[in-house]
């Protein structure tokens, strides 16, 4: 049994810093208590709750939504590496649409310290080891950040493979920057040049500069999802749903040395994006919105190619023409995306939801895409997990 689920209410708090934020369970409940508003229900409609987080003890799910109510419900903690927001989205989703649920709330939050990011667990094997390991055995062993590895290496790969040069993860930066300047939950809002980029710290000379990162950030979104028996019950908006939506994990080809894309979800994206076009029968060339996974410069280069917007190869193509932003083909990122707007791990998923629902309603102020109608949401976790989602109005 399915049924259509719709996107009823939408919350989102302002990304901060590290040390400038309030605590998790506070911005988990405020976030929650934003999308109950934009729903306009009472949390005592909520049948079923799952909370996205990484960096937190268990059970910080529940703790955050007793700062909104005690009502009883099953509340369920998901960790899936940075695809965790999106994760409790589709379990959300799945719940509704197979009857176990008419309303259910996905919110996900991030309280982080400033660095890189870490293993917690140092006593036992990392679940990004066979990542590296299979990145060490093309380029040798590397005392950089995992992540930075990770995805450098990916970019690297594009770079020796299609000779595109470091200015193409430059001027996607810099779009960020631009896009984020419109947004004002985003964490930065300064406008960066390509050259601003450039001239940054390398981190890895010729494959990236510090710009090209994401920051650490804390945070929290929610999205309450309702069925459409549920939303003429009650009253709910009925002006987005979810057209079709994929999970995809780690294949063989993940962890073949001949291809380093493939480390960071390269095919993980293709396949759960092709899923999602067969589900909803629209395909890349009815997108008109896109909120992808751009924890890196690299990734967002590398995506733009596995979802289909533009042929393998036609990144560096894709992003001189505009094609990218407005006025282009697609609009990326209208949010500022990871890397100006933020990466608190759990929320960013719950985030990319808050953006596209409000673009697709047409309530996206200065980061509106005209006309817009179909979305589509990409969010990845190494280690590994991919969620592709497409939203209609």
């Amino acid at each position: 049994m399915t049924r259509k689920v719709y996107v009823a209410g939408v919350g989102m708090v302002p990304f901060t810093k590290p040390g400038q934020n309030e605590t998790y369970d506070l911005m988990g409940a405020a976030a929650v208590q934003l999308a109950l508003q934009d729903a306009g229900i009472a949390y005592d409609k909520v049948e079923q709750a799952y909370a996205a987080y990484i960096y937190g003890d268990t059970c910080s799910g529940q703790r955050a939504l007793y700062e909104v109510g005690l009502t009883g419900i099953p509340v369920f903690n998901v960790n899936n590496a940075c695809a965790s927001g999106s994760s409790a989205i589709y379990l959300a989703r799945q719940a509704i649409e197979t009857g176990a649920a008419d309303v259910a709330l996905a919110f996900g939050f991030e309280q982080m310290v400033p660095g890189a990011l870490g293993a917690v667990f140092n006593d036992r094997p990392s679940t990004t080891g066979r990542m590296v390991d299979t990145i060490a055995s093309r380029l040798g062993a590397s005392d950089v950040p995992v992540a930075l590895q990770i995805f450098g290496a990916a970019g690297l790969e594009h770079m020796e493979r299609f000779g595109t040069p470091l200015e193409s993860f430059a001027k996607i930066r810099a779009k960020a920057s631009r896009h984020a300047a419109r947004n004002p939950l985003a964490v930065f809002r300064n406008e960066l040049s390509v050259e601003d980029v450039m001239a940054d710290k390398v981190l890895w000379p010729g494959v990236m500069t510090r710009s090209m990162a994401c920051p650490p950030t804390c945070g929290a979104a929610a999205a309450i999802l309702c069925s459409e028996d549920a939303a003429k019950r009650l009253g709910l908006d009925t002006r987005v749903w979810i057209a079709g939506q994929a999970i995809a994990t780690d294949a063989p080809n993940t962890f073949d040395a001949s291809d380093m894309r493939n480390a960071v979800g390269y095919d993980m994206a293709r396949r759960a994006a092709r899923q999602v076009y067969e589900a909803a029968g629209i395909g890349p060339e009815g997108i008109d919105v896109v909120e992808m996974h751009d924890c890196f410069a690299h990734n967002e280069l590398i995506t733009y190619e596995s979802l289909g917007l533009c042929a393998e190869g036609g990144a560096e193509k894709f992003i001189d023409d505009g094609d990218n932003t407005y006025g282009g083909r697609y609009v990326t990122n209208p949010s500022g995306g990871l890397l100006s707007k933020g990466h608190p791990i759990g929320a960013t998923g719950l985030a990319q939801c808050y953006e596209l629902t409000n673009q697709l309603r047409g309530t996206a102020d200065a980061r509106q895409v005209a006309g817009a109608r179909v979305a589509l949401q990409h969010n990845l976790g190494v280690g590994g997990a991919c969620v592709v989602t497409m939203y209609r109005n």
